[in-house]
């Protein structure tokens, strides 16, 4: 069964970075476009970044440009989210996702906490 299970959240201070991976199995990883979403309470879940199947297009949220980076590594069919300069508005629980077949896949997801 498709399973992704994110890592790497934690509490850090404004201006830090994070890096979050999603591990990824069940499904053939380097076929499909992989996705990075947050939701911050009371807020909806909104998409941050997104990969082409291959890593040759990457497209973000316009609050995140120029601060994310998203990547993969097929051979370890993992994604990352490279986040830098973090703002407390970057505070959210962040969400790995694979639209498969038309059916959309989460992980559990994991807390990012932006706080001095």
């Amino acid at each position: 069964q498709v399973q992704l299970v994110e890592s790497g959240g934690g509490l850090v201070q404004p201006g830090g970075s994070l890096r979050l991976s999603c591990a990824a199995s069940g499904f053939t990883f380097s076929s499909k476009a992989m996705n990075w979403y947050r939701q911050a309470p009371g807020k909806e879940r909104e998409l941050v970044a997104v990969i082409s199947s291959g890593g040759g297009s990457r497209n973000y949220a316009d609050s995140v440009k120029g601060r994310f980076t998203i990547s993969r590594d097929n051979a370890k069919k993992t994604v990352y989210l490279q986040m830098n300069s973090l703002k407390p508005e970057d505070t959210a629980v962040y969400y790995c996702n694979a639209r498969i077949v038309f059916t959309d896949y989460w992980g559990r997801g994991t807390q990012v906490t932006v706080s001095s």
